[in-house]
């Protein structure tokens, strides 16, 4: 519950925009008071109510010392993972709050110290002044920069990672990305494709690849707008990526990896035992084969995304798509060439068990802003 405070009108033009005038919370009278920097010397959480259009940017910058907190109506949109400058966009996280009387209270906190304050301002965006007659005032959408330091030390991990395989294990990694033999079905049954998830380096693969997809998730959607289940099921500060890609790299590998008994089930239920082993080798051969190609774009999206963000987005999202189409395509053709998919009791099975997953999950990454 939000502290009680004194009625407060803030004029119009301070809409999305950041004052001066820092509150307090006194525990004795539950109120929030005017901050005074001699007085309240000790606070660790300071406030002030702020209203925020939607519609509008509500960009702020300031200077973080490591591990401070940010909150809108006591909810956590904002933890400093290092002391650095950051920017961050008010206005992206207000869509399913309640105002108390059009204000939302914004809260500055840290565990051990005073905020520095002194240290916030309004980044204004700076638009053209020359304007036509009558024309109506532009609404700019910010997208919040963050540093990329972390997704660049993941890349070279995935480098090493696929590096280490292609070294220890060549002739399973022939198997894999051997461009020769990625159209055909009948090696299907050979190397690391025989049992998927029954050696290390089948193990190995598919975690360099749930790395891989996490890494261009978590790029795509840091600077546009959190994945809301994720985000309820799993706190997670915009400034703490590591913590990001790392729960999204577990969420791909146990989906991958549960989706084998998955289709166990739905095939007993639907009687088509025979065609569960096709099914999840293709499906395991066309994610692993497509992605060694997502480092090189997620290289796209780090060196070209500052420059033109729409479109490098734009891009990102368009081959995450694809890669996860070709697979469910991929494993249509190969059951296909099993049994007839123009049965109906099979070609419900596969919209059972992968045309549904796979709007799901499109849901999910592609479409959840």
């Amino acid at each position: 519950m939000l502290p009680k405070t004194a009625a407060q009108v803030l004029p119009l033009e301070q809409s999305n925009t950041l004052t001066s005038e820092w509150l307090v919370y006194q525990s004795e009278t539950q109120e929030l008071v005017p901050y005074v920097a001699s007085v309240h010397s000790k606070q660790r959480s300071l406030h002030q109510w702020v209203t925020i259009a939607p519609s509008q940017p509500f960009l702020i910058g300031f200077t973080a010392q490591k591990d401070l907190s940010l909150f809108l109506n006591n909810k956590l949109i904002f933890k400093a993972d290092s002391t650095a400058t950051y920017k961050l966009n008010l206005s992206a996280f207000v869509s399913d709050l309640k105002p108390a009387t059009g204000k939302v209270l914004l809260t500055v906190w840290h565990p051990s110290q005073q905020p520095n304050i002194k240290g916030f301002y309004n980044d204004v965006q700076q638009i053209s002044q020359d304007k036509e007659p009558g024309q109506r005032p532009l609404s700019i959408r910010i997208r919040d920069y963050v540093n990329q330091n972390t997704f660049i030390i993941f890349l070279l991990v995935i480098g090493l990672v696929y590096g280490w395989l292609r070294m220890n294990y060549p002739s399973d990694f022939q198997a894999l990305f051997d461009v020769r033999a990625g159209g055909r079905t009948n090696r299907l049954d050979e190397g690391v494709l025989a049992k998927p998830i029954s050696s290390w380096s089948s193990i190995l693969f598919i975690l360099a690849f749930s790395l891989s997809l996490a890494l261009l998730i978590a790029a795509i959607h840091t600077n546009v707008q959190h994945i809301r289940l994720f985000n309820r099921l799993f706190p997670v500060s915009e400034a703490d990526i590591t913590t990001k890609i790392s729960l999204y790299t577990l969420v791909i590998f146990v989906f991958i990896i549960i989706k084998y008994l998955f289709l166990k089930i739905m095939a007993y239920i639907f009687g088509l035992e025979e065609v569960v082993e096709v099914q999840y080798r293709e499906f395991i051969k066309t994610l692993l084969f497509l992605g060694i190609f997502l480092p090189f774009v997620m290289l796209l999206y780090l060196s070209m995304n500052a420059y033109i963000p729409e479109i490098i987005l734009m891009v990102s999202n368009v081959l995450v798509s694809l890669l996860l189409l070709l697979a469910v395509l991929r494993v249509f053709v190969v059951v296909n060439k099993k049994a007839t998919v123009l049965n109906l009791h099979l070609f419900s099975y596969l919209c059972a068990t992968e045309v549904i997953p796979l709007a799901i999950v499109l849901k999910l990454i592609v479409f959840s802003f």
